[in-house]
């Protein structure tokens, strides 16, 4: 498949575009015109998320499917907007389109996991992202075979939200948990996530919704130990409130991390097989990619 991949050079988008190539597939990179960014090894075309026509411009006859990976804007507005322009060449064709939202939109769960067909409860910093989600599912009465993948939170190659847990611990000599100790996170090695938006794009029926987690719920204390351990810090992990947190991270980001949650991830795990093999989180921080 010829793949437009929006989101490309990425934490995440890179991983993906690597898996794709690995598969025999081929990228077509989304960039802003006078990105900055490194080039990526990959054919280029020029879009932004704020000029539609530029996005309906881009899918063109010869591309075969749509990874949609790029930051929201934070506008509701403009990210529908987005997705109206890039999948419109798409209607009729039974072309992909696989579209990044994220577990947050659950809210806190609670004991009890939830799985692709938990109701959402959207905490402020992604409050508008259920709509856009259903937007993207609708397009599936258009002829697209419309798919929403839920990453969980993404570790590995050093990089992710748990880069922030290192660097906390090298700044302040503590390892820091934001809002409580029994905070949980579900979680995802980076690689495994990439295999898992190949097989979504290439074997997910339409109109269907897939969680990207291999570790439902882990103990984030654990992680900031981990984090403090891969910083050479020693000491109790201490919790950063969330009051305090905000003024330095943003009140809805510091939120966002202290929220409690427990994801999992059957129907990809049986449905379309996949088996996570990266390290796991805990392990990752303390031994692997974050080690400094």
């Amino acid at each position: 498949m010829r793949v437009l991949l929006i989101g490309a050079s990425g934490y995440v988008g890179s991983a993906v575009a690597e898996r794709l190539t690995a598969e025999g597939h081929e990228v077509v990179a989304l960039a802003r015109p006078g990105s900055t960014r490194p080039a990526v090894p990959f054919e280029r075309r020029f879009g932004d998320l704020k000029v539609p026509a530029s996005l309906t411009a881009a899918v063109t006859d010869d591309i075969d499917g749509v990874v949609h990976l790029a930051t929201p804007t934070g506008d509701a507005r403009m990210d529908a907007a987005a997705v109206t322009a890039l999948t419109e060449p798409m209607h009729g064709t039974i072309r992909p389109f696989v579209y990044t939202s994220g577990v947050w939109v659950l809210g806190a769960t609670g004991e009890q996991s939830a799985d692709e067909k938990s109701p959402t409860d959207p905490i402020a910093i992604v409050g508008y992202r259920p709509s856009v989600e259903e937007q993207v599912l609708a397009l599936t009465d258009n002829g697209i075979r419309a798919t929403v993948l839920r990453p969980g939170i993404v570790h590995g190659r050093g990089g992710g939200i748990p880069a922030l847990l290192v660097d906390w611990a090298r700044k302040t000599g503590v390892p820091r948990v934001v809002g409580a100790m029994d905070v949980r996170w579900p979680m995802v090695h980076v690689d495994d996530l990439a295999d898992l938006y190949v097989k979504v794009l290439t074997q997910a029926p339409a109109r269907t919704v897939w969680h990207g987690v291999a570790e439902p719920a882990v103990p984030v204390r654990e992680l900031a130990a981990a984090a403090g351990r891969a910083a050479g810090v020693t000491g109790d992990v201490q919790v950063w409130p969330v009051d305090e947190a905000g003024q330095d991270l943003g009140k809805q980001f510091a939120e966002a991390l202290a929220l409690d949650q427990s994801v999992t991830a059957e129907n990809a795990h049986t449905r379309l097989e996949w088996k996570p093999r990266g390290l796991d989180a805990v392990s990752d921080l303390r031994v692997g990619s974050y080690r400094v």
